[in-house]
Parts: C-alpha cells; sequence; structure tokens
C-alpha cells in the first residue's frame, strides 16, 4: 500500500515537471537560439522597436497564444518606395524621364499634361505631392503602343545599367537590408508577403523577385490599360495610354482586396507625402491581431532626411499606435553594400 502510495506521487511529480517543461520550451528554444547568436533580424538595433516586431510575429505564430493567427491569414503588406528601397529619386521617375525627354518632342500636345511637365521641368514636388499614381500615368503615356514582353526587356535594361545618383550603384542595390531580413522573417513563419504601392504594376514586378524575394504575382500597383493585338502573326498584349487602377492613397486598400481578398496582419509604409495612412489604417481596422510599421526618414548621412508636410503620417501612426521605424537609430545598417 505504501509503496503504491509512492509510486503515485512519483507519476504526479514527473507529470507535473513534464508538463513545466513543456510549457517552457518556447522560452528555452528562444534562449538556445540567442545563445547560439542566431537572430533574424540583425541589421535591426536592440531596442523597443525590434521588440515589438518579434513580440508579433512570435504571438501570433504561437498555437499555444491566445493571439494565434493561422497561416491562411497571414498577410503582410509593403510599400515599396521608401518602405522596401530608397526613394530619392524616385526609381520609376528616372526611368520614364529619359524616354518621355525624346517623345515629347513628336507630341508637343502631352506637354499641357502636368504630370509631363513636372518631369520635363525637374520638379520632383508636383511628384511628392500626387504621389506615384502621377509617375505609373506618365509611365502609361509613353510606353503606350509596346507590347508586354518589350515593355519588360526595356525594364530590365535599365535596371542593369543606370546608377543611383548618390550611392554609384544599380538601384536594386539600394533596398535595405533590414527589410529584407523582415521579409524572410515573415516568410519564415507562414506570411504570404506582398508589395502594395502606388507604382506601376509592371515595372516592379520585374525586379521583386530577385530583390525582395517577392513573387511577380505578388504585387499590388497602378494598373495600366492592355489591349490583345495580333502583330507578326502572334497574339501579344500591348499596353494603352490609361490607367486602370490608381493604386495610391485612399486606392491602396481597394487594391489590397481586388487581389487577395483578406486584410493584412502585418502592413508597412513609410513618411513623405501621407500615401501609406490609409493602407496602414486599414490594417489597423483588422478583427485579427495585427501591426503596423511606419518608416521614418531621419539619417542624412547614411539615406536621406526628409519630413512630411503636417507630419500626417506620425501623427496617425501616434493616434493608431504604429510602431514608427527612426532609421538612424533602429538600423544598424542600411544597405548591404
Amino acid at each position: 500500500m505504501i509503496n503504491s502510495i509512492v509510486s503515485s506521487k512519483k507519476i504526479k511529480a514527473v507529470a507535473k515537471l513534464t508538463l513545466i517543461g513543456l510549457l517552457a520550451l518556447p522560452f528555452i528554444n528562444q534562449l538556445k537560439a540567442n545563445s547560439a547568436g542566431v537572430d533574424p533580424l540583425p541589421s535591426w538595433s536592440e531596442g523597443q522597436t525590434k521588440t515589438n516586431i518579434l513580440s508579433f510575429i512570435n504571438k501570433v505564430t504561437d498555437p499555444e497564444s491566445p493571439n494565434f493567427v493561422p497561416k491562411t491569414n497571414r498577410l503582410a503588406t509593403f510599400d515599396n518606395d521608401g518602405t522596401l528601397w530608397a526613394e530619392m529619386p524616385v526609381v520609376q521617375l528616372m526611368f520614364v524621364a529619359h524616354r518621355l525627354k525624346q517623345m515629347s518632342q513628336e507630341h508637343p500636345e502631352w506637354t499641357s499634361n502636368p504630370a509631363v511637365q513636372a518631369v520635363l521641368n525637374g520638379n520632383i514636388e508636383y511628384f511628392i505631392e500626387h504621389g506615384e499614381n502621377a509617375i505609373a500615368e506618365v509611365t502609361a503615356l509613353t510606353h503606350s503602343g509596346m507590347t508586354q514582353k518589350e515593355f519588360q526587356l526595356e525594364v530590365e535594361e535599365f535596371f542593369k545599367s543606370a546608377k543611383h545618383p548618390k550611392f554609384g550603384v544599380v538601384y536594386t542595390k539600394t533596398a535595405y537590408q533590414p527589410m529584407i531580413e523582415l521579409l524572410n522573417h515573415l516568410r519564415n513563419q507562414g506570411f504570404s508577403t506582398w508589395i502594395n504601392s502606388g507604382g506601376g504594376t509592371e515595372f516592379m514586378r520585374v525586379i521583386v523577385e530577385p530583390t525582395y524575394g517577392i513573387r511577380a504575382d505578388q504585387v499590388i500597383g497602378s494598373i495600366g490599360g492592355l489591349s490583345l493585338e495580333q502583330r507578326n502573326e502572334e497574339w501579344v498584349l500591348v499596353k494603352m495610354p490609361k490607367l486602370l487602377l490608381n493604386n495610391d492613397k485612399q486606392n491602396k486598400p481597394v487594391g489590397i482586396s481586388i487581389q487577395t481578398g483578406k486584410n493584412p496582419i502585418f502592413a508597412a509604409g513609410n513618411v513623405r507625402n501621407g500615401g501609406d495612412i490609409a493602407h496602414l489604417t486599414y490594417s489597423n481596422s483588422n478583427r485579427l491581431p495585427n501591426f503596423q510599421l511606419l518608416i521614418n526618414h531621419d539619417d542624412p548621412e547614411r539615406e536621406f532626411a526628409y519630413k512630411e508636410p503636417g507630419d500626417s503620417s506620425l501623427k496617425a501612426a501616434k493616434q493608431q499606435g504604429w510602431t514608427v521605424v527612426n532609421i538612424k537609430e533602429d538600423w544598424q545598417e542600411v544597405f548591404s553594400f
């Protein structure tokens, strides 16, 4: 009888220790990872910003967490210019400027278009005010009549040779190393990562996979018109001089819904012209646990420093509880080069 009681106590004790061990396993694994030097975000400075990001990802991917979100709903959307790579100057604007200057002589009627005038006069402020859709508008205008394949080849050639005026590297090298790490970590944790930009969809699709690891079909952007035509006995898609979707500001949630049918639980944008306020606000309205990241450009030496008129994005971040990334203090490295 005594042996039976002792035995029963031993079984209960072992069971209790086993339960404690299982509950502590995630913490132990994290300690092991830290002691082994494994850090999914090595270019990020230690601090509240990095902690906020990792904490959110951990809680929505832990099956034991009350905030667990199934993989099918782990949608993360990122603005491109100023969020994933440098937007000074706007890359797509540099792409269209040379062609526009050549073609405007053949099309004097274009000069009545305010966006065309802004390009010809080097008026960058116009595009800051009107957003990336204005650039997409000029792109559609200058490349109408080209086949989809011809346009893709022209974009590829641009990215092979064109250099950033400040850094002297091809534009794809101005992708932010900390954001590349964040994209990789999110995908490793079962997130699908999408671009949600005002830039042209077809322009971005050429380089997103080798630059960010994002598939071409996971690009949400401004969409130009296409028509199916037969040329040289081959059926081809031809670019038309009109926009079907201006995927900027208030239209960014529209673009997300059209292409994904979901609301992102993770959304990232940047400070410049208020272009991502609607994007991040939409994510913040998700009934599931959600997280918003806003990049603030405050590092003139390693990148650029610029503010937004009225600080609308930073005010929205404070009001809605978004996490603000101050490049100067939150990123140990900005670019891989």
